[in-house]
């Protein structure tokens, strides 16, 4: 299969198999009362990482992955939040001051 331009699309690549084929077979999928179960191999209780050891170095290679914020948009990032702080703070003791005198209202009356 070739587009226009004579060139082959680009595969998926990864684990999955290709062009629908399924890598369970209904043999193994189904256990003797006919329940569809995968079966458990010695391979399911291996660990695929490389344990305590790798760490830090997993750490490190996602680090670099990071696309860290330049100066002036951590700057702006802070003023926005102190200011949705402020907003936020204003709101909730209007509200308390509203709600206490409310309730004093209704009580002293």
């Amino acid at each position: 299969m070739t587009n226009p331009n004579g060139q082959t699309p680009a595969q998926p690549t990864g684990k999955r198999q290709l062009h629908g084929a399924t890598p369970i077979s209904s043999e193994s999928y189904e256990d003797k009362h006919g329940s569809k179960r995968a079966v458990a191999t010695a391979d399911d209780d291996e660990h695929v990482a490389g344990g305590i050891a790798a760490f830090p170095g997993e750490v490190a290679q996602e680090m670099k992955k990071v696309i860290w914020p330049t100066r002036t948009q951590m700057l702006n990032y802070t003023l926005i939040t102190f200011a949705f702080l402020i907003i936020l703070t204003a709101f909730m003791s209007g509200t308390d001051w509203l709600g206490t005198r409310l309730v004093e209202w209704v009580l002293i009356r």
